[in-house]
């Protein structure tokens, strides 16, 4: 059951490094540019926010004491879309939803998505993602505490 979670946790991670981190990615680099300060603009802060958010998950799935699969299905979505970009970069390219018919929002996160994709930050998040994976303590079930059972064993109950 534990690594039917750690499979829905990795989904969402992915889902948060794609969709979060390219469309905060976007908001931010539009910002810099515009030389926008932050206190008052309240996108800046909401892409501000959604960075540490996904920062947060990220780590947490990173150090916590989850399934490996919560780390490993983001790896490889990362890295196996690395490899495309690497091989062939419009085919890449056209797994982004763009087009008329897509939102502005997802269409900014697209934009965000690719240019992650293209800078290698996707690459450096796949490695880091995939090293919990080769842990094998990652993949052995929590110790139980015996010391409780000695305890009430011991005293016959």
């Amino acid at each position: 059951m534990r690594h039917f979670f750690g499979l829905l946790l990795g989904v969402v991670v992915a889902a948060a490094l794609l969709l979060g981190g390219g469309w905060a990615s976007q908001e931010l680099v539009r910002g810099a540019a515009q030389i926008v300060d932050p206190a008052k603009d309240t996108r800046m802060l909401i892409a501000i926010g959604v960075m540490a958010l996904v920062g947060l998950l990220l780590g947490l799935v990173l150090v916590g004491r989850v399934s490996p699969l919560a780390t490993f299905i983001p790896s490889m979505a990362l890295l196996a879309w690395t490899v495309v970009y690497v091989l062939d970069v419009s085919r890449a390219a056209s797994l982004v939803p763009t087009g008329p018919s897509v939102q502005a929002e997802l269409l900014q996160a697209g934009r965000g998505t690719l240019m992650l994709l293209s800078s290698g930050v996707y690459a450096l998040l796949g490695v880091a993602l995939f090293l919990p994976v080769l842990m094998p303590s990652r993949w052995a079930r929590p110790e139980q505490e015996e010391e409780e059972e000695e305890y009430e064993e011991s005293y016959g109950f």
